[in-house]
């Protein structure tokens, strides 16, 4: 990651978002959810507000300071997760403020506090970006959310919003002074638009694993009425992922798709191939998830420790989505294209992959990567998700349970997602 720009900007004035008592002009949301709203004064404006689920959404000008929340930090690189409270920072005019209701849990959580990926994090580290939830307070130049929608956000908070990425909807690969602004572990001071006063927030973001939080705008989603919203939450990063490279790389209804790896992506990669017409291959090692690969839909198993098995299957695969995290042989999958297949990574493995040219001029084959997806990707889709009825499979938990939920996230042990009901927090 690139270094960041610190400089701290001064503090915002206190406004008036509105809240839950004060309806936004224009009428009603088309989506809200019923609080149960109990009853609260007025905070006092010296100090932070602390986050309630049911005081804050009901008192007028809730969030129109900085809020402090309950969540579940890393305090050190590689320590465990424990209770902590951060400070999420007041209301901008096009700022919405998010209850915060199911954070799935995604391996990169897991590598980012460990310092798996790169060391020198900052800590505390407050994970997840896979965020569900309902609005509490938007500000008053918010034009896209009401006060009970229910609403989502991913990997990225903010972006430099002006470098040619950013404009043709491509915020994960922003080319801005510090790249996009990540949703947790990461410099709030890298634009001027999304600077926080590090005197009171630390000018650090903070992830979902979370009571609140505040992000702009635009780099909100609707989640679709029909889906339920904690199965929902992981689309935001698990979902997208996956649905991002089949559309970027063309998959087409005729096309023979093989998922490589049957975990949080590739089950999520099995659903959109199924969607979108294409006859679905899982490929893992051993048989031990070939009922589960059925269940989820995909036409067909391929036992990669099979070498009989995947002589008879090379040269027939369009496309192949490879989800896998650990050390394999990509050059073994390149085997399994036929001529201009496409294979594309969105696992990324410890070591570097080595790869002969020949497997790939030899038949002109492409080996790609692909990165999430932009902010209007990712409501392309959620919508999708809701035409189609498709949710992540996973298993809820409480937040005191987050780190055992890690281990066997690491074992593999979890069909497939691991979401916190933040009410637990």
């Amino acid at each position: 990651m690139s270094a960041l720009d610190t400089t701290s900007a001064a503090p915002s004035p206190p406004r008036s978002p509105t809240s839950a008592l004060e309806a936004p002009a224009g009428g009603t949301p088309t989506k809200k959810v019923d609080f149960d709203v109990a009853s609260a004064t007025e905070a006092e404006a010296s100090a932070p507000v602390h986050f309630t689920p049911t005081a804050n959404i009901a008192t007028p000008g809730a969030f129109a300071q900085p809020t402090s929340c309950k969540c579940m930090a890393a305090l050190t690189e590689g320590g465990r997760l424990e209770p902590f409270t951060i400070t999420r920072r007041a209301l901008k005019p096009t700022d919405v403020a998010i209850q915060i209701k199911y954070a799935g849990v995604c391996h990169s959580d897991i590598h980012q506090a460990r310092g798996e990926w790169s060391k020198g994090g900052v800590f505390p580290m407050v994970t997840g970006h896979e965020v569900g939830g309902v609005v509490a307070a938007v500000g008053d130049a918010v034009t896209k959310f009401s006060v009970g929608d229910v609403v989502g956000i991913g990997c990225m908070v903010d972006s430099c919003r002006s470098c040619k990425y950013c404009v043709r909807g491509d915020e994960q690969y922003c080319k801005g002074k510090g790249g996009a602004v990540f949703t947790y572990g990461d410099s709030t001071n890298k634009y001027e638009h999304s600077a926080e006063d590090e005197e009171v927030t630390n000018a650090v973001t903070y992830g979902g694993y979370s009571e609140s939080v505040v992000v702009h705008e635009g780099f909100v989603c609707t989640i679709p009425s029909n889906l339920d919203l904690a199965a929902a939450t992981p689309l935001l990063c698990a979902g997208v992922t996956t649905y991002s490279p089949l559309i970027h790389y063309g998959l087409r209804p005729h096309h023979k798709l093989a998922v490589v790896g049957l975990g949080g992506l590739g089950h999520m990669g099995v659903k959109f191939g199924v969607a979108m017409g294409a006859e679905v291959t899982v490929v893992s090692r051993g048989t031990g998830k070939m009922e589960d690969s059925k269940r989820l839909g995909a036409h067909h198993f391929l036992d990669s420790t099979d070498k009989e098995a995947m002589a008879v299957a090379a040269d027939t695969f369009d496309f192949i989505l490879d989800t896998v995290a650990a050390n394999h042989d990509v050059g073994a999958l390149l085997d399994l294209l036929t001529v201009d297949g496409k294979c594309v990574m969105v696992g990324i493995p410890p070591d570097a992959v080595p790869i002969s040219a020949f497997k790939l001029i030899m038949g002109r084959k492409i080996l790609a990567g692909s990165l999430i997806g932009g902010v209007r990707e990712t409501q392309e889709m959620l919508d999708f998700c809701g035409r189609h009825d498709i949710t992540c499979d996973i298993e809820t938990i409480r937040a005191d349970e987050v780190n055992e939920a890690w281990e066997r996230a690491i074992a593999s042990d979890v069909k497939y997602r691991f979401v916190i009901d933040t009410a637990t927090l």
